[in-house]
């Protein structure tokens, strides 16, 4: 659970759950990121980062969640879900999410290098798209960005 406790305590509870999906990732030797897909409170996908494991540079843990929510929704068309990733997304994987038609992204450590939530680029909510996506950053950084350095320092 994350430490940080407040007025954002139901996401900071899914966020937790992400987290568990990006050790996993570690485990696998990957770069540890989590993502779940809800829809009306229910988790319709998982997914951690997969690229060493399955050999796929498109493997990232949003596009697998994406992909097992579509499988599991019957469609592509995911505007009353949300999707929690604990880092903010790269360029491709915020492509992914406007495509989705992603109602809302929640995710945790902002990624200063390769973000495209609003620090580097902000994909997600550029209104030149045909879909923008309601963002909250930041929930459970402290958390999340700790995984990430652990395994980088690792």
């Amino acid at each position: 659970m994350c430490q940080t406790r407040g007025m954002h305590e139901r996401e900071q509870e899914i966020m937790a759950q992400a987290l568990e999906l990006a050790e996993q990732a570690g485990v696998q030797g990957d770069v540890p990121v989590g993502a779940l897909v809800l829809r009306q409170g229910e988790i319709v996908g998982r997914g951690y980062n997969r690229r060493e494991q399955d050999s796929d540079p498109c493997a990232h843990a949003e596009i697998v969640a994406l992909r097992e929510a579509g499988r599991a929704l019957g469609t592509w068309h995911l505007e009353d879900c949300e999707l929690y990733v604990t880092l903010e997304p790269c360029t491709m994987c915020a492509g992914a999410i406007v495509s989705a038609r992603i109602g809302r992204l929640v995710f945790g450590a902002w990624d200063a290098k390769a973000g495209a939530a609003g620090s580097v680029r902000d994909v997600v909510r550029d209104g030149r798209l045909n879909h923008q996506v309601e963002v909250l950053g930041g929930v459970c950084n402290n958390e999340c960005a700790a995984l990430l350095r652990r395994f980088f320092r690792e």
